[in-house]
């Protein structure tokens, strides 16, 4: 959520921003500088009726104690008090109203971000490794699982619908492997704490990051009598782990880590990008999340995006990262990097991880702070987050460049460990 003062003290700074993010969003500018020149309006009446109303409250205390008559005093107390309950009613309207609209903004662009409207305005900042060379027609993994007997994609329907699937044997091993590789790699190395997080989460913890209330109709929401819904990413349940905390400054920044299943509608997906696994209702994901000082968060989404380039790096694949445009961010990012994995099968780049700071959006929407020195006036805290990585794109990307010309695919090194010493699985 941005900061209520900014549309009082830089409303055309923000309003000229809000428009590099959408249409139509510069338009709340105005409506918010109305509500909070109207909440101006009444702080102060409310105040002195309150105030007025306590002098009178000592006024008929001593009235009784010396046995002087309190009727004019008590009528005068009484249409303070019905002044008060009009004022506090004006103003719970006002602000449910403010916040109301506040909750619909999404983050100001951080000046680094290059304004943009669509993909085509991203903007590549470096490469790493090279697509691999084939001496054959290379297969999409919705060919090679079935083939490798490792996907089984109309069972998946079956159990559950559309852009649901199964992984069996050697590819329900991979994924796991993948998971344990990464998680590893993310604690022992990058200094990550793991979490084991529920895979629910509540409207509050929803609206902290930035799902709800704007993007519900991308959630699946628990039937009955439940105010919860399966989580979109492990990123809800670890920025809201010290939701309304205030933290020790000198502890920070807090690091962590988790896997967990994702689950999402994905409202509006068609194409090509709904065969296969490319977009499913669940797939799997291991999150880093970051609480840090604003002065950290930008060094550190260096970092973290670094860290997310690393898990590529040891599984020897090729990839791409991007900077975002202010319009093809998240909500809740002020900064975005992407990281695109080469696939054979669509012969291009694919997302396979964002890492986004997201400043003190979410910690305000949480209530976030910390004290700089354990003591003093708190602060919000920044927000960190970034998939190390999307498992299931991972795995995509492990039997696309990995693949021999006998439909065999071979393990790479890092992962044998975790796969038993299996070094290639072959097609059933």
């Amino acid at each position: 959520m941005l900061d209520p003062a900014l549309f009082r003290d830089e409303a055309s700074n923000v309003e000229a921003r809000l428009a590099q993010r959408g249409d139509g969003l510069a338009d709340l500018v105005s409506d918010l500088r109305g509500l909070d020149g109207e909440r101006r309006e009444i702080l102060p009446v409310l105040e002195a009726a309150r105030h007025a109303k306590k002098a009178l409250g000592a006024q008929i205390g001593k009235a009784k104690r010396d046995g002087q008559p309190t009727d004019e005093l008590m009528t005068a107390g009484a249409a303070h008090t019905s002044t008060i309950a009009a004022q506090e009613a004006r103003l719970t309207q006002v602000e449910q109203t403010r916040q109301a609209l506040l909750l619909k903004l999404p983050n100001l662009a951080h000046e680094s971000v290059p304004v943009g409207t669509s993909e085509s305005d991203n903007v590549e900042v470096r490469r790493h490794g090279d697509p691999p060379a084939f001496d054959f027609a290379p297969l999409s993994h919705a060919e090679l699982g079935p083939g490798l007997g490792v996907i089984d994609f109309e069972r998946g329907v079956k159990l559950a619908g559309a852009r649901f699937s199964v992984l069996r044997g050697a590819g329900a091993r991979l994924s796991r492997a993948l998971i344990n590789f990464m998680l590893d790699l993310h604690t022992t190395e990058h200094g990550f704490v793991e979490v084991e997080p529920p895979f629910l989460a509540n409207t509050e913890s929803l609206v902290g990051t930035g799902q709800l209330p704007k993007f519900e109709e991308d959630l699946f929401k628990v039937a009955g009598d439940w105010d919860l819904y399966l989580i979109p990413t492990a990123e809800v349940p670890l920025a809201n782990l010290h939701r309304g905390e205030i933290l020790d400054g000198r502890t920070l920044p807090l690091r962590y880590t988790a896997y967990t299943p994702c689950f999402r509608s994905e409202a509006g997906s068609y194409g090509a990008d709904v065969r296969g696994l490319i977009r499913q209702h669940q797939f799997d994901k291991v999150e880093m999340v970051t609480y840090c000082r604003p002065d950290q968060s930008y060094e550190l989404l260096d970092t973290l995006t670094a860290h997310a380039e690393t898990v590529l790096q040891r599984l020897g694949l090729a990839y791409r990262t991007v900077v975002l445009c202010t319009r093809d961010m998240g909500f809740a990012a002020a900064k975005t990097y992407d990281i695109e994995v080469w696939l054979p099968g669509q012969q291009k780049y694919r997302e396979i991880s964002s890492c986004s700071n997201t400043e003190a959006f979410q910690a305000r929407r949480a209530n976030i702070k910390f004290r700089p020195d354990g003591t003093g006036r708190a602060k919000h805290v920044h927000t960190l987050n970034g998939s190390g990585l999307a498992v299931g794109r991972t795995l995509i990307a492990v039997l696309e460049n990995y693949q021999q010309a006998d439909g065999s695919v071979r393990i790479p090194a890092v992962l044998r460990p975790y796969m038993n010493g299996l070094e290639v699985i072959q097609p059933q």
